[in-house]
């Protein structure tokens, strides 16, 4: 959920009347937000970097509200559709009417996209504020909100890159091309040099916000590039803008352009730019048109700025929230929500959905607005019409049963993390991780953090490292879920209940968790026998020390292993006493 900051004083100015911090707290609960923090910009960089941190002693001392925006409200994220969404909520203003205007011929005011953009970055799309007016607070408004979406819908650049230019210090038509990072060469914003796109790439590998950037093109043999019809590099997507034509607050005409590897996305991010900001224009709410083309001929005017019309149902509006409401009683309370609806003649809503609520894809989303606006302590508690009677999950039932009987005998519950590194699971247990059937993280923050377990050895053993100051035996087991890739159920992975022990001791103590094996199985009533019970069968595994390994196999299927831990295992995971260990699927006793 993205948290936005706006100033105190000017959202109230924006809102005609001032509240006390409860007063603004139970609107925006009142309109499905939250304010998560009262604060200033000094006490944020105090917070953030130390009371003695130097960039706080020229820092604001103006109070900014901390308010969590939900995620798929993209209209929210600044204080221009913050303030329009809780004005219409508070029925102070009608919703504004967004319309585009296309561009004269003359203005030769289009976007040529070339083939060779189809190896790396495809799409793009643009449009123009004309007559703009610029203040301190809404520029910086403007460049904030660039970046809030940046970090959301656009996923760190890398679905959609923004851009934004003076139009006065360019010329059309523009073209967006893709060539080799040597034949690109500009001065990018706010620097004096000339670089090419190569040189550029070594030059912010170590900038704190554009490094994290740099992997979405800094491999391919191309790099996408939007120039003017001299040539002047508006931008080097999704990296950085050309200082030549950056905007500054004397800027009256904007060029806005959005390339991405998903044109609903750039649709989306467009429209919600445009229609923000688009307040400021001469002609208040009017975004003018750019006609884009393709390699293929065909072109698009964008934004298109639709709205668009759906009718939902009262019965099923009241019966999904839980209220009792008229047609006419539902239609006020969506035109609350910035969704303008009327009642029809055959009792449906006919909701209209502007271009700045793309969060709105299906009926359910209407339906969550009506609720808003009634309020969710508004509704009514009623007892369910159907009676049923909770009962535990009988594999979390077994859980609890054995995890008494364990600690009686002497071991001690660990509870670790279900995500650990790739070593942990492999390499550090003599394992290809190849051959490991792990569930990947596709973009891990940490190294701790790079797949699901697949055992929870490791889990333990790394316990048992960081409790070096323990006495001797340490002896700890834990019983929790492994996850395994399996292409043969729906989602290409299950989950696995299992129970894992170690015994650390100056000795490696086998019989304590054969023991302990020989426990569990009495209580589970699994006789010790070849056919109808359980038993050992030797095998070799790089985790174990040789010849000090078996399988458990229980009616002819491998549950499980035991034996000794491999001395190299050990060093990997910093410990110098022998170990013992022992690990088994409990799902098949259900």
């Amino acid at each position: 959920m993205p948290t936005i900051g706006v100033k105190r004083d000017l959202l109230f100015e924006a809102l005609g009347k001032k509240y006390s911090d409860d007063e603004f707290q139970h609107l925006c609960f009142e309109f499905g937000l939250e304010l998560d923090e009262v604060t200033t910009e000094k006490q944020m960089i105090s917070k953030e970097q130390g009371e003695d941190a130097k960039q706080a002693e020229g820092a604001s001392e103006d109070v900014i509200y901390r308010i969590d925006i939900p995620a798929n409200r993209y209209d929210l994220l600044c204080l221009e559709g913050l303030t329009l969404g809780l004005l219409v909520f508070l029925k102070k203003m009608e919703f504004p009417m967004y319309k585009t205007v296309q561009c004269s011929a003359s203005d030769n005011m289009k976007l040529v996209i070339k083939p060779d953009t189809g190896k790396i970055r495809p799409f793009a799309v643009a449009a123009i504020l004309r007559n703009l007016f610029f203040t301190k607070d809404s520029y910086n408004s403007f460049i904030d909100l660039q970046d809030k979406l940046h970090q959301n819908i656009c996923r760190k650049r890398s679905l959609v890159a923004i851009g934004t230019h003076d139009l006065d210090t360019l010329e059309g038509p523009f073209v967006y091309d893709a060539k080799p990072p040597g034949e690109i060469k500009f001065i990018p914003l706010n620097q004096t040099k000339e670089f090419t796109a190569a040189e550029l790439m070594d030059f912010y590998s170590t900038h704190a916000q554009l490094k994290q950037y740099l992997p979405i093109i800094k491999d391919s043999p191309v790099y996408p590039v939007i120039t003017d019809v001299n040539g002047v590099v508006l931008s080097l997507p999704p990296i950085i803008n050309g200082d030549h034509s950056k905007i500054t607050l004397n800027t009256k005409n904007v060029f806005i352009e959005c390339t991405a590897t998903d044109l609903t996305k750039a649709k989306i991010v467009l429209d919600t730019l445009v229609c923000m900001f688009s307040k400021y224009c001469k002609d208040p709410y009017t975004v003018e048109r750019v006609r884009v083309e393709y390699p293929d001929g065909k072109y698009e005017d964008c934004p298109e700025l639709d709205y668009r019309k759906e009718i939902v149902q009262c019965d099923k509006v009241n019966k999904c929230i839980g209220i009792s409401k008229t047609g006419e009683e539902i239609a006020t309370l969506l035109s609350k929500m910035c969704l303008e609806s009327e009642l029809l003649e055959s009792g449906a809503v006919r909701v209209t959905v502007p271009p700045t609520r793309h969060d709105v894809i299906h009926a359910c989303d209407i339906y969550e607005d009506v609720a808003i606006a009634h309020g969710y302590n508004n509704i009514e508690r009623t007892l369910p019409k159907t009676s049923t009677i909770g009962q535990q999950l009988p594999i979390n039932k077994l859980t609890d049963l054995l995890r008494f009987p364990i600690a009686q005998a002497g071991f001690t519950e660990a509870l670790t993390f279900s995500l650990c590194s790739r070593d942990d699971i492999a390499s550090k247990l003599g394992y290809d991780i190849e051959h490991v059937p792990a569930v990947h993280i596709s973009n891990p923050k940490t190294l701790e953090f790079q797949v699901c377990r697949t055992t929870l050895l490791p889990g333990l053993l790394k316990t048992i490292a960081a409790n070096k100051k323990m006495p001797l035996p340490v002896k700890v087991f834990e019983i929790s879920d492994v996850v395994i890739r399996d292409e043969g159920v729906e989602v290409g992975a299950r989950n696995e209940r299992r129970i894992c022990a170690v015994n650390c001791n100056k000795t490696a103590g086998f019989e304590v968790v054969h023991g302990l094996l020989d426990h569990v199985m009495m209580l589970l009533e699994v006789p010790w026998d070849a056919e109808l019970g359980y038993q050992l069968r030797p095998i070799e595994d790089a985790s174990y020390f040789p010849r000090r390994c078996a399988e458990i196999v229980m009616r002819g299927s491998v549950i499980g292993k035991i034996g000794v831990l491999h001395p190299e295992v050990l060093s990997k995971f910093e410990l110098n006493n022998p170990c013992a260990a022992v690990e088994i699927n409990i799902e098949p006793f259900l």
